[in-house]
């Protein structure tokens, strides 16, 4: 079929490909004969000239469709030309890699950076005006950019050396030095300067799915250098040639603009204190010193929550590229400690200078000059290949130095109370994996730091914000949901990667799900405040046992629920433990008759009753039974928690109660949509009104409420004390000296070790 020239003249016959069918048609022809090439029938295909191809009208004509409109056209022309890479024919292998056919990679990079200028600028209106609209066409760019990098990575598994080359040299120059690591601190001027969130998203993917060593490396190195290092200078183009492929970055009249495919890119030097980050104690006289490794430190310590989370996907994605060299690592101040460890065994046992006396050493004083060897290998390589220069004074730092570094950074960021909980759960497990050994990974200066007032009165913050939900809206929630949020933080911190994908830094932030509808006192909001301190403390409180050194449990200890007193409400109401059921029989011993309206003109009489058995607590309507005197039938249960009982001002015989669910919405995964937020509406808390014979009979209720809310408060602190009970544990009952900050469970923590 292949022989005499008969599909090489179908596949060059000039068809009007201005009927799109047509064009699907040919597409589909082309891609078929493809998927037939083996050694065998592609020299059927090819014309060759001393052993050298010359022409090879199917892979030729394909790709000229490779940057089509039509996704279905892109994927079947990427399909081709990975069969015919796979096929592992020399002399086909020289033909696509040599020029003019080599342009296909730099198009592809071309066609790659435009999607990425395109999702920066769907990032930069999403974060202007959040909408869910938006967040789901920027998750389907980022399937499109992620699809374009998968198939980037078969190309090069296709194990073609030059292909590999020039891969990398068009992702470097076309992508990393102009755009992506610039923006790590130069300011944004217009749409067309990809954002510096952005930037790390894709570093992350590159890092993440491009599987290339010396990539990889650059990047790393590159991080070591001020952005000024790659803004080309006024005279040249870009590494000093432009590219034949036509998308050119050249200088104009203004040297502080670019032009990008004729469209001007104004760059300034983030020397103001207006530039995103915000590193106050490194810049001085508008002279920046600050490398790129250093922004993404000064990310953590004073970004916001989306450059935190963007900063630690950066470095953990790092600390996972199985192509990036231990030493380099190393020099990042990420290396975790069991490969240091193993690194310096290793470097013992062959009798490489002094290292068994550093392997034992509790200083870790580690040797430079192999880590600086290499490092500098890939510095001199910027400067020569690619024409980007280090003048930055930290290379020949320690790494020890640098690692110390990260560590400060980790530990200012769990000081921080404007970041969410999540985002601090990705330090923390950044935190373990650079300290697998616990407390012996930190220096005195840590450790001191960790027992300093102002981060010890943090923690007692937070500790007595969490004591403050006891007597909060949901206290017979709270050691439920400090239970399942225990099992999720161990299990995040102990996971072998962080627990949100590298997109999440791309969405706006969640939000708590009513904060905008509801007021500030509504339960709901509560119970978000609730469980955002909860996640806050149990970090903080696992970070406390894992630098004391201790393992941790797999549940948080707590009290078991107490035996029912003989002399309770609910013991003198028949109730067990199990709680009150709709329809059961009770005593009313203590209980007080009252009227309420549930619907307008129908006022119906009942005895009200509050009780607490342990963390639970009920308000109950019960109607007395006519033939037994003293007892009743429960008809109305409601959570005794937020409840507020308070007297009308004006009516002496009224009792006004709030009225929460029984659970939180966003608690229950059924309740909640894709993007955690709650599938129904916002939720009002119900509101009851009591009508009693004589003020009597309303203080009497009134007391009984307000003393059944202070047992169960009290019975939920005594299952948090052994908890509580540590090294450095307040004392949990002693509430005389809580910090001002505290005493409302609305307040925020400081959140720290």
């Amino acid at each position: 079929m292949f022989s005499n020239e008969h599909i090489n003249f179908l596949i060059t016959y000039t068809f009007d490909f201005r009927n799109e069918e047509l064009l699907s048609y040919y597409i589909s022809f082309l891609r078929a004969i493809s998927g037939k090439l083996d050694k065998n029938t592609i020299p059927l295909l090819v014309k060759t000239q001393n052993e050298e191809v010359v022409s090879f009208p199917l892979y030729v004509e394909a790709i000229r469709f490779a940057s089509h409109e039509e996704s279905m056209i892109r994927t079947a022309v990427r399909a081709l030309t990975l069969n015919v890479y796979h096929v592992g024919d020399e002399s086909v292998n020289r033909f696509v890699a040599k020029a003019p056919h080599a342009d296909y990679f730099s198009n592809l990079l071309t066609f790659f950076q435009k999607q990425c200028i395109y999702l920066n600028g769907m990032v930069s209106e999403t974060l202007k005006n959040p909408d869910s609209d938006t967040t789901t066409a920027i998750l389907n760019v980022v399937d499109e950019i992620e699809d374009n990098l998968y198939y980037i990575s078969d190309v090069i598994s296709a194990g073609i050396p030059e292909v590999g080359r020039l891969i990398t040299v068009n992702i470097l120059q076309l992508l990393i030095f102009p755009l992506l690591l610039p923006s790590l601190q130069l300011d944004v001027v217009n749409d067309i300067q990809i954002g510096a969130i952005t930037s790390l998203y894709l570093l992350c993917c590159i890092l993440r799915i491009v599987k290339i060593k010396d990539l990889a490396n650059t990047i790393a190195a590159s991080l070591f250098c001020p952005p000024e290092a790659f803004v080309p200078d006024s005279e040249t183009k870009l590494n000093g040639h432009a590219p034949d492929h036509g998308h050119e970055i050249q200088r104009t009249e203004n040297k502080n603009v670019i032009e990008v495919d004729g469209c001007s890119k104004k760059i300034l030097p983030s020397l103001s204190s207006s530039s995103l980050i915000h590193p106050e104690d490194i810049i001085s006289k508008g002279v920046s010193r600050l490398t790129l490794r250093d922004a993404l430190l000064s990310y953590i310590t004073a970004g916001d929550d989306l450059q935190v989370l963007s900063s630690l996907s950066m470095l953990a994605t790092l600390l996972q590229t199985k192509e990036l060299d231990e030493t380099m690592l190393d020099a990042l101040g990420i290396l975790p400690q069991r490969k240091q460890h193993k690194k310096l065994l290793q470097q013992a046992l062959v009798g490489e200078d002094s290292r068994e006396d550093q392997l034992f050493s509790s200083g870790r004083n580690f040797i430079r000059d192999g880590f600086s060897c290499e490092l500098n290998g890939y510095l001199q390589n910027l400067k020569e290949q690619y024409g980007v220069a280090c003048s930055s004074l930290e290379v020949g730092t320690s790494p020890s130095v640098h690692r110390f570094q990260v560590l400060d950074a980790l530990v200012s960021l769990f000081c921080r109370s404007n970041i969410s909980p999540e985002t601090l759960w990705d330090g923390g497990w950044l935190l373990r994996q650079l300290l697998l050994y616990s407390e012996a990974g930190f220096n005195n200066q840590h450790l001191e730091l960790l027992r300093t007032s102002r981060t010890q009165d943090s923690y007692k913050n937070c500790t007595y914000a969490l004591l403050e939900e006891a007597r909060g809206n949901w206290p017979d929630l709270l050691v439920t949901v400090l239970r399942d949020e225990w099992k999720r933080c161990k299990r995040a911190m102990e996971a072998p990667s962080p627990q949100r994908e590298p997109e999440c830094m791309l969405l706006p932030l969640d939000k708590p799900s009513f904060d905008d509808v509801l007021p500030n006192k509504s339960s709901f909001v509560a119970g978000e405040r609730m469980c955002k301190v909860v996640k806050v403390f149990v970090l903080l409180h696992q970070l406390q046992i894992f630098f004391l050194g201790r393992a941790l449990p797999e549940q948080p200890p707590t009290c078991p629920p107490s035996d029912i007193p003989e002399n309770s409400r609910a013991r003198n109401a028949g109730l067990d433990v199990s709680g009150p059921k709709l329809g059961s029989e009770l005593r009313l011993v203590d209980a007080v008759p009252c009227r309420i309206v549930f619907e307008r003109g129908k006022e119906r009489h009942f005895c009200v009753l509050a009780i607490s058995v342990g963390a639970s607590g009920w308000i109950l309507l019960a109607e007395e039974l006519p033939l037994k005197k003293h007892y009743g039938i429960i008809r109305v249960v409601a959570p005794l928690a937020s409840s507020d009982p308070t007297i009308d001002q004006k009516h002496s015989r009224w009792v006004h109660l709030r009225i929460r669910p029984s659970t939180l919405p966003f608690l229950d995964p059924a309740k909640l949509n894709t993007h955690g937020k709650a599938k129904t509406k916002a939720p009002v808390d119900g509101r009851w009104t009591l009508a009693f014979m004589d003020d009597e009979s309303c203080k009497s209720a009134f007391s009984m409420i307000l003393e059944e809310i202070d047992l169960q408060s009290k019975e939920v602190e005594k299952s948090l004390k052994p908890l509580l009970n540590h090294e450095g544990a307040i004392d949990v009952l002693d509430t005389s000296h809580r910090p001002d900050d505290a005493s409302s469970s609305t307040a925020t923590p400081s959140n720290s070790l």
